[in-house]
């Protein structure tokens, strides 16, 4: 395992000497995000009972950084070394497709936790969110993250340069984060919209993250753990199988 622990040092410090952009920038933006929202729509809408609509959004917000941060940071880094040339400094070593999957993955989702849970300390100066079921938030957190990193992942191969990954994020993981009932919930949707969402993955991984603190969510907290469950299994498949084979990454 000395391979995976020297790759995972490597992708972590990577993003950890860009602290200030790859972690302190996110969550000032989730931050702007909670005081324009919360200031214009508070006291207007209650989601659920008992609970402030800058309390609902906390949650939200913070999962919605730590999905888009931890696919930020393995696509990144897969195509930057791949437009640099030092992708080939990886390839050589004596490293398993799972080693090599592993250490993107996990550098994923440790700077995922990072954001989400900077936005989370940094909101809670607003108003407390109690988390009652702890155990469901960081499930739902590590699955996330770990869904995002390996789609990151695949994007940063498939990529051949910086354009066509951005286009990937901006017009596939934005949007699907933004449509995720980050800022409502589904049931204020008209049915068409509601069974649209129940299409949208990020949907369920953020759902679920939001059960762990209010007990309450759109869908059981099971169906959105099968799902996301399933979503990471068939994500980690396919970017293992492209490790594996070198698929725009020997040639």
């Amino acid at each position: 395992m000395t391979g995976f622990r020297t790759l995972l040092y490597k992708e972590m410090l990577r993003f950890w000497k860009v602290s200030f952009q790859t972690v302190a920038a996110p969550i000032i933006t989730a931050l702007l995000y909670l005081l324009v929202f919360s200031h214009v729509l508070a006291g207007r809408v209650e989601v659920y009972p008992g609970v402030s609509y800058t309390a609902f959004l906390i949650p939200g917000l913070a999962m919605m950084s730590l999905l888009q941060n931890a696919f930020a940071n393995s696509s990144s880094s897969m195509i930057q070394s791949k437009v640099t040339g030092n992708i080939i400094f990886v390839l050589l070593p004596p490293l398993s497709h799972a080693e090599f999957y592993w250490a993107y993955i996990v550098a994923a989702v440790v700077r995922g936790l990072m954001v989400g849970l900077g936005v989370f300390s940094v909101t809670l100066v607003t108003v407390a969110v109690p988390v009652p079921h702890p155990f469901w938030a960081l499930v739902f957190a590590l699955l996330g993250g770990g869904i995002l990193g390996a789609l990151g992942l695949i994007a940063g191969i498939w990529a051949d340069k910086f354009d066509q990954l951005a286009t990937f994020q901006n017009f596939v993981i934005v949007p699907l984060t933004f449509l995720a009932g980050v800022f409502y919930s589904i049931h204020s949707l008209p049915p068409f919209w509601q069974a649209v969402s129940h299409l949208n993955p990020f949907f369920y991984m953020i759902d679920g993250f939001r059960f762990g603190f209010f007990n309450a969510s759109d869908v059981p907290p099971t169906t959105s753990l099968v799902v996301v469950a399933v979503c990471f299994a068939a994500l980690s498949f396919t970017a293992l199988q492209m490790i594996k084979r070198g698929w725009k990454l020997r040639h």
